[in-house]
């Protein structure tokens, strides 16, 4: 029949709409503060290869006027469901280096030269480094190199971060 509608049943569950998924993404990834877009990201957990790094993107940062976003991964561990045989599940562990890490950092003279925010984040190290990159809009992100066994079995950061990053990609040794 022309011009007639059937009605909803009130039962059928709601399409998610894209849009609106898009809409949220982009809320969420322009919510960082503006004065760090196109800063320069560091990675950094304390290690000797970090501070170099953390060095280096100072002068960075100093020599293009920018601000300086300061990444900090934290550990998430995997736990197995045995019973089920399911694939691990990753469980969010209380990171306190992240506390530490910062007021190392406030105290810290080389960094009166630039204005910096520190950013915790959890997961794969080189998919938030990268992500933080993005949201910033960064222009390059700076990384310790690893040394070790575990970097040759399982790849450095800084080997599989060059491998896919969508920006500059500086590792210092």
């Amino acid at each position: 029949m022309a011009g007639h509608k059937n009605p909803e049943p009130a039962d059928r569950k709601q399409v998610a709409d894209p849009m609106a998924d898009l809409e949220a993404a982009e809320e969420t990834r322009h919510s960082c503060d503006p004065a760090f877009r196109h800063g320069v990201v560091v990675g950094f957990d304390g290690s000797t290869s970090s501070e170099r790094a953390l060095a280096y993107a100072i002068g960075m940062a100093r020599r293009f006027s920018s601000g300086l976003i300061i990444v900090h991964v934290a550990n998430r561990l995997p736990t197995t469901v045995w019973a089920g045989c399911e694939p691990p599940v990753f469980v969010d562990v209380p990171d306190h280096r992240t506390e530490v890490l910062g007021l190392e950092l406030a105290c810290a003279d080389h960094l009166s030269e630039v204005p910096w925010i520190l950013v915790e984040r959890g997961g794969d190290i080189c998919h938030e480094l990268e992500e933080v990159g993005r949201e910033y809009e960064a222009d390059a992100i700076v990384v310790g190199s690893t040394q070790g066994i575990v970097g040759r079995i399982f790849g450095t950061v800084a080997g599989r971060l060059a491998r896919r990053a969508q920006r500059p990609v500086i590792v210092i040794p």
